[in-house]
């Protein structure tokens, strides 16, 4: 069983048609920017919404394991003893607490992804697997639901930042119908300084998987400050070009901040505060400039 934090239903901008998005938990990658902070580490996690909680610490008294004690009015979580039962969330009068990650069996998840086979059926949609990092999840598992989706009909897409072995790519191709690849920035350096890690095994595999035969969307999360601009669109360009790679579509997603009210929640610092979405005119120029290399199918947006 994985932890997974949603099941997102009537998903349209994670793949075509109407589509069913499971969010898994874990990832390699550290961005700055990250509109799912819940999903980055593997483990769960309790949730705090501190403008609701008022302090009264019914929390504290009813969790079995004495792993939340009150400080100054506020509940402190020792996360060492937290078992993540959940106990205190069903006590909290004000809904303040949440526990972030839920196991899934293959078989539940499954099940529960199936109920929308109509809406799959009549949009062309489908089952997109996301994170996180979905693909640093585990591939017996991965395996195991891309088959059951295969056999019956439904059509998978997987949504990756790319830092991964290529080996898990490789065992799972012959399922997906399309991958939502992540470039972020093509300078290592500024890779390494925003996510964490340099893109050299990021843009191996992207050339890769296009060798491959696979069905690739490039999405490219674009920030003013580190990759919204005309240098980094054009090498971008050239690798594309260089190694023969054409994308079904590729996607400049304009930056946003509507995730950040998540970090205080974790006891995490946004540090994405002085970072902007290039204006509306910039993001046509730099579409623009893909469209006019042949990139025809280019898109603002998901």
């Amino acid at each position: 069983m994985k932890n997974i934090t949603n099941i997102q239903k009537f998903s349209i901008h994670d793949g075509d048609g109407i589509r069913t998005t499971v969010f898994f938990k874990g990832c390699p990658l550290k961005c700055e920017w990250c509109h799912n902070p819940e999903t980055q580490k593997f483990e769960k996690e309790m949730q705090v919404d501190r403008e609701k909680c008022t302090g009264c610490g019914a929390c504290a008294v009813v969790c079995p394991n004495g792993a939340i004690h009150m400080e100054e009015g506020r509940p402190i979580l020792d996360a060492e003893a937290c078992v993540f039962c959940g106990k205190c969330t069903r006590f909290c009068p004000t809904g303040a607490r949440e526990v972030i990650g839920q196991e899934y069996t293959v078989k539940e998840l499954v099940k529960e992804l199936m109920k929308d086979q109509m809406f799959y059926e009549e949009s062309g949609g489908g089952v997109t697997l996301s994170g996180g990092e979905v693909m640093s999840m585990d591939m017996d598992y991965l395996l195991a639901v891309a088959k059951e989706l295969k056999r019956q009909d439904v059509t998978l897409t997987i949504d990756t930042c790319g830092f991964v072995p290529y080996e898990k790519f490789q065992e799972l191709l012959p399922y997906v119908n399309t991958f939502l690849y992540d470039v972020k920035v093509m300078d290592p350096e500024l890779h390494k300084k925003y996510m964490g890690t340099d893109n050299a095994l990021i843009l191996e595999n992207l050339v890769r998987l296009a060798k491959d035969g696979a069905r690739i969307y490039i999405r490219i999360p674009t920030v003013k400050e580190v990759n919204g601009n005309e240098e980094n669109m054009k090498e971008t360009i050239a690798f594309l070009q260089e190694h023969d790679i054409h994308p079904a579509q590729i996607n400049l997603l304009p930056y946003h901040d509507t995730g950040s009210g998540k970090y205080r929640k974790l006891d995490m610092e946004y540090k994405g505060t002085d970072l902007h979405a290039p204006d509306k005119e910039e993001m046509e120029a730099l579409a623009a400039l893909f469209i006019n290399a042949g990139y025809k199918n280019t898109k603002i947006g998901g």
